[in-house]
């Protein structure tokens, strides 16, 4: 196996590859800067790392929940234990400074309609303090995320559990009851137009999986009618995900209902709450609607980094809130130009590869293996102007050209694609 520029990254791997090989993979892509995941004081992590002038316009170097919890878990899972909990700590102490976010929506104070008024979901991550400006913080499934992998730390003992922390515990389970999560129309992991969505469901319900799971292993006690409001938001998220699965959304107006979306993928991986035969469902439809010769698309009819983004779009408004109207960027698509995503690639070659430790079936490890080679492939080249082998965002069409959007390198998807090289090890070891 040869390793470098004269070898297309996709060649790297092939049905004959050793563990060894994989781990010579990965040491070259550290050595290039690949996976790379700059924190910042507090241990967060922004959402990408570019340098272009045009960057602090995007947004990007914000801290998002979301994309935290993505990075954090892949970093602990790989051995990084003490990155992933220095990122938890931080989110406790953020949400525990703006507990009056939950505290005064539960009370019914404040109207969880005023999205301002919700647990905010991007932030600065460096002084741990609310951005001024109006975003689309109704994002059920961050929350849910910080849920999952808060509980998930404290099961593994690698997080002590604090008075601050069984606070929040509580506070987040009085909050997703009093907005009912379960049919609470919100903006989702795209921040785009409210709707009731599967992909927003799934990361409470595995997170309240988790908490249930610790409470009992622990001893630890809550009041008795926080205790009573995790059993009734698990039964109605784990119902509404039943009448849902496997689509998006099912509510009738054509702008919310969507039968397919690449973030159900995540409801197979890394939260892994979804039986074996929706996540083929889930799987299938991505391949079969979603999958594009480059990248993969987050659904039908996504009109970010659409075709020529950055010649209709200026730079203060490519990455501006649309959660109240995408009518305007919507109007720019041209069909079948969405942008392809280089997000979910790395997750199916993750779900190929735990059916085929459990299987022991080659089909599946042919999956796992073609969907890393398109990841590898996904990688920037040397030509490129953010240097080679960095992580995109996702590809998207210039002048009749397949090129990197500005979002280069997305720490979301180094993490994911670092993932996939760790899943590949070990259906190596296993062949």
């Amino acid at each position: 196996m040869a390793i470098g520029s004269a070898t297309p990254p996709s060649e790297w791997v092939s049905s004959n590859t050793t563990s060894q090989e994989i781990d010579e993979i990965v040491q070259f892509l550290v050595d290039q800067g690949t996976f790379n995941f700059p924190t910042l004081s507090t241990g967060l992590f922004s959402a990408a790392a570019a340098e272009n002038p045009e960057f602090r316009l995007t947004g990007y170097q914000n801290v998002w929940v979301r994309d935290n919890i993505h990075i954090a878990h892949a970093l602990w899972l790989i051995g990084e234990k003490q990155i992933a909990v220095n990122a938890i700590q931080s989110f406790v102490s953020f949400y525990s400074k703006y507990r009056h976010k939950f505290v005064d929506i539960i009370s019914g104070k404040t109207d969880p309609a005023n999205v301002q008024s919700r647990p905010h979901i991007r932030f600065d991550g460096e002084s741990l303090t609310e951005n001024d400006e109006h975003w689309a913080h109704a994002q059920n499934d961050a929350i849910g995320y910080f849920l999952w992998l808060m509980c998930k730390l404290l099961r593994s003992g690698d997080l002590s559990v604090s008075e601050e922390i069984v606070d929040l515990l509580s506070l987040v389970v009085q909050y997703l009851h009093k907005i009912e999560y379960w049919q609470d129309e919100e903006s989702g992991h795209w921040e785009e137009t409210k709707k009731i969505e599967a992909s927003s469901i799934g990361p409470v319900v595995a997170g309240l999986v988790e908490l249930k799971a610790w409470l009992s292993e622990s001893g630890t006690e809550l009041d008795s009618s926080v205790q009573d409001q995790i059993v009734k938001c698990l039964a109605q998220g784990e119902s509404a995900l039943d009448e849902i699965l496997p689509a998006e959304c099912i509510q009738p107006d054509p702008s919310q209902h969507r039968l397919y979306d690449s973030a159900l993928l995540f409801l197979c991986y890394p939260l892994q709450i979804v039986d074996r035969e929706t996540t083929t469902q889930i799987t299938e439809n991505v391949r079969q609607h979603l999958m594009e010769p480059i990248g993969i698309k987050r659904y039908i009819g996504d009109s970010y980094w659409c075709a020529n983004y950055r010649a209709l779009l200026s730079p203060e408004t490519r990455t501006t809130d649309y959660s109240e109207d995408l009518s305007g960027r919507d109007a720019l698509l041209e069909e079948g130009q969405e942008a392809q995503w280089c997000l979910f690639d790395p997750i199916l070659s993750i779900i190929f590869a735990q059916r085929y430790l459990e299987s022991g079936r080659e089909a599946d490890r042919e999956l796992q293996l073609f969907h890393l080679k398109r990841s590898l492939a996904q990688l920037t080249d040397r030509h490129s102007h953010f240097g080679p082998y960095r992580c995109p965002e996702s590809y998207f069409l210039e002048d009749g050209n397949w090129i990197p959007n500005d979002i280069c390198p997305l720490l979301w998807t180094q993490a994911n694609l670092r993932l996939a090289l760790h899943w590949m090890k070990l259906s190596c070891q296993k062949s």
